[in-house]
């Protein structure tokens, strides 16, 4: 069997270096392009090394957890141990998520692909089967794209999620709880009290809420509805607002709501009491995925701490 071994170098030389950017890519790491191409000049070394009498470095483990070490320090730096084992650490964590996407797709599509000591190379002799090659050649890129945009996906999920609180709001004997996302875009407040607005999907709500309440705010015409129904009583006739707003290329639109006597939002360090809010009533579903049930007002979250979450 015939090696191409510039072939193979040149393909781990690619590998190593869009591994070393997708890890920058994910740790937020700003990227110098000299040491990132030294980096990986020095892991694309290894498959040379194979050939030469430090053979034996190249294909232990010991000697490859030693030159990705130097790998990650020539690259990112060191700062402090915590910094440099994070960059170690996420270094690992992509090589196995690209390297195991790779080896999924070979086994899905059964091309011909295989690691030598742990060196891609491809099955067939000569330089390689013209199939085997345009798959590692394409398939890598699209791996590496697709775990970049994962990552992007996951660090935004996790802001997401970092924004997430139980709300419970108490009516009366009525209590019930939400999960709700706090959103900054939310600058709603009722326009005679000045009370923030948080918003709540109604229909995720409607057990709890009375009827004929729950009728009229679901209502594209809040302002008919209610007109139309009107001899139509409910105990909290006298917690009703009405909240104007705006959409883009609308014009003015009102929501109904009602003000609760007490509402807690619990995060995940402390148990706040709101002192003064309206809930409003939207006619629409607020999540799709359904990871939330209403939007928290910024300004609701500057009330009472009443204790810390352990």
């Amino acid at each position: 069997m015939s090696i191409y071994l510039d072939v193979i170098w040149l393909l781990n030389f690619s590998f190593d270096l869009f591994l070393l950017l997708l890890t920058a890519i994910a740790l937020k790491r700003k990227i110098f392009k000299l040491r990132i191409l030294l980096s990986a000049l020095l892991g694309s070394s290894i498959v040379l090394m194979m050939f030469s009498p430090l053979a034996f470095i190249a294909t232990h483990p010991i000697g490859k957890m030693i030159i990705s070490m130097m790998m990650v320090l020539l690259a990112f730096g060191f700062k402090r141990f915590r910094y440099f084992f994070q960059s170690l650490l996420t270094f690992y964590f992509v090589t196995f998520m690209v390297g195991g996407g790779m080896i999924g797709a070979h086994y899905f599509l059964q091309v011909e692909m295989s690691y030598l000591d742990g060196v891609l190379m491809t099955n067939s002799t000569g330089f390689g089967h013209p199939i085997s090659w345009l798959f590692v050649l394409i398939g890598f890129p699209v791996v590496w794209i697709f775990s970049r945009n994962r990552l992007e996906g996951l660090e935004a999920k996790k802001i997401h999620f970092d924004q997430l609180v139980t709300v419970t709001i108490s009516v009366e004997s009525t209590q019930f709880t939400l999960n709700g996302l706090v959103d900054s875009g939310n600058q709603l407040f009722d326009p005679i009290t000045r009370s923030p607005v948080m918003i709540i999907d109604t229909l995720k709500a409607q057990n709890y809420i009375p009827k004929p309440l729950v009728n009229q705010a679901i209502q594209d015409d809040v302002m008919k509805s209610m007109s139309e129904s009107g001899n139509e009583s409910h105990p909290w006739e006298h917690r009703v607002r009405i909240i104007p707003y705006r959409v883009v290329g609308s014009e003015h639109q009102f929501l109904l709501g009602f003000k609760p006597d007490e509402v807690w939002i619990e995060t995940k360090n402390e148990k706040i009491k709101v002192h003064k809010t309206i809930v409003g009533l939207n006619r629409t579903k607020l999540s799709s995925e359904d990871e939330y049930e209403c939007i928290v007002h910024p300004k609701m979250l500057q009330g009472q701490s009443i204790e810390h979450v352990s």
